[in-house]
């Protein structure tokens, strides 16, 4: 009788079990197969809206799944992406004379930085590098390994990257979930290291996934996005702007959410009160990615950034754009759009990535599901 009871009693929880893994496969079905109807890629430069005194106009295309950017010293414009290739572009002032492949075969090389000659771009468990590259387009050579052992997880393996003002290779490892504990120090967390790969630091822990950062250009502080949970609800929590006041800080994932939501699972472990806090907040599910600071402090003192905010899934739509988010010093005091027009209605044609600040005060933003770049110019 016992055993049998015992053995209704496990095919009870395996069912349940079973219905509980089905029915979130049919909800992440349901949200793809609509993300799907509501794609409706391809280039539509007219919708676009941009901030007052700019206009927009497409740089390049046939870049599949283009991410992130980074200029070379001798005006290389590379892009990496999450379809295994980097891109060369060779500028000609505002126009690309020539586009190249310049590195194959990698898995979501999404992440470039540049530095004294050398590219250094991100494969899901290592940073490899190609010296002199702006000398060697056409043959670039073998890749030689900076970091190893990077987490080999698919979810959220894109690697945002960066040398601060310290002359340090900055590079962001998402967490493996929506939300979970992880290993410490080696998921979600920003790391830095020496250009060759040595004196490995972690900058920021407690991070959800990080797919953007920059540097003050007054405190030289380090900033970065950072996504927030997708099950907590429609409208929270935001995505974070975050502030790096000292090495090692922690910003509360999972236990803490935004600026004071405790995780239904995991706070009862920390309280928000031990984390810091979120400079400011981008909006539930917009995805913000790529962040540039604008190098030029206002007359009036305020410093500005621009964010890409990629976009959410259903059964809302958020983002899809481009914004400016306006302070003074280290305060954030607003944000306002920088250029919009992806999104029509629930439709989108285009998903902003990256952002990247020219010396002549135009600004590149570079879009995955076209695989483009678009060049928004002062007037």
């Amino acid at each position: 009788m016992y055993p049998l009871f015992l053995f209704k009693c496990l095919l009870n929880r395996v069912s349940v079990t079973l219905f509980a893994v089905a029915v979130g496969a049919l909800m992440s079905g349901c949200a793809t197969l609509q993300d799907w109807r509501d794609e409706n890629k391809g280039i539509q430069l007219t919708t676009l809206k941009t901030a007052p005194g700019y206009r927009v106009s497409l740089l390049a295309t046939d870049m599949p799944k283009a991410r992130h950017m980074v200029m070379g010293a001798k005006g290389t414009l590379f892009v990496g992406s999450m379809a295994g290739n980097v891109y060369a572009l060779t500028m000609n002032g505002s126009t690309v004379a020539q586009k190249r492949v310049v590195v194959k075969g990698l898995t979501d090389p999404s992440g470039v930085a540049f530095r004294d000659g050398t590219l250094y771009v991100a494969d899901r468990t290592r940073i490899v590098r190609f010296t002199n590259i702006e000398d060697q387009l056409d043959n670039p050579g073998s890749p030689v390994t900076v970091i190893d052992g990077l987490p080999d997880k698919a979810r959220h393996d894109a690697h945002a990257m960066g040398f601060g003002p310290d002359g340090k290779l900055y590079v962001s490892v998402g967490s493996p979930c929506d939300t979970c504990e992880a290993t410490d120090d080696e998921y979600g967390v920003i790391l830095r290291v020496n250009g060759d790969g040595s004196g490995k630091e972690v900058i920021a822990r407690g991070i959800r996934n990080s797919v953007g950062f920059d540097w003050h250009p007054q405190t030289k502080e380090l900033w970065f996005t950072d996504n927030g949970a997708d099950s907590l609800g429609l409208d929270k929590p935001n995505d974070e702007l975050n502030r790096v006041m000292k090495v090692g800080a922690h910003f509360g994932f999972p236990y803490c959410h935004d600026r004071d939501i405790t995780d239904p699972e995991f706070g009862v472990k920390r309280a928000c009160a031990e984390f810091t806090p979120p400079a400011f907040g981008l909006g539930a599910h917009s995805a913000a990615l790529g962040m540039r600071f604008d190098p030029k402090v206002a007359a009036n003192g305020e410093v500005s950034m621009l964010i890409a905010r990629h976009g959410s899934h259903p059964p809302i739509r958020v983002g899809y754009d481009v914004i400016r988010v306006v302070g003074r010093s280290n305060e954030p005091l607003r944000m306002e759009p920088f250029l919009t027009g992806f999104l029509q209605g629930m439709n989108y044609w285009g998903r902003p990535v990256d952002v990247m600040t020219m010396a002549d005060g135009s600004v590149l933003v570079s879009d995955d599901l076209n695989g483009a770049i678009y060049r928004v110019t002062p007037n």
